[in-house]
């Protein structure tokens, strides 16, 4: 689940009732960088870009838009079996000053959207941001 980092206070005050924070996990080897914690098979990713509707509920406070994606929702595809390219061309290809080398990586990958109804997104308000003085 991708939520606004203004929300972590409200994780934090889920623990006991389901919330895990990325900092208890038994091995924290396999948390991704912008992981927050997890409630129960959820893991919450936190960023400051996601989207936020600003004193948009029908009392005035701010509204989250929290997407959650299943793990059957999207796939990795490798196509027609080929692999990664590293590609180095030696500077004396550039030119006659030999100034400019040239690295780059050829590999065929794509992502899709295997189950859309696995893919959802969560509309809610905070107990904690909305006490906030800005």
């Amino acid at each position: 689940m991708l939520s606004s980092t203004e929300l972590q206070t409200d994780f934090d005050a889920l623990t006991g009732s389901g919330f895990l924070s990325q900092w208890n996990y038994p091995q924290n080897t396999s948390a991704l960088p912008s992981e927050f914690g997890s409630v129960f098979n959820i893991r919450i990713l936190t960023s400051s870009e996601a989207p936020v509707a600003r004193l948009s509920s029908a009392n005035g406070q701010d509204v989250y838009y929290n997407t959650v994606v299943g793990k059957q929702a999207v796939t990795h595809i490798n196509q027609d079996g080929f692999s990664m390219n590293l590609i180095y061309r030696d500077p004396y290809y550039s030119g006659m000053l030999a100034q400019n080398a040239t690295l780059a990586v050829k590999f065929a990958q794509a992502q899709a959207i295997t189950q859309d109804t696995a893919i959802r997104n969560l509309l809610s308000t905070s107990l904690y941001a909305s006490r906030l003085v800005l």
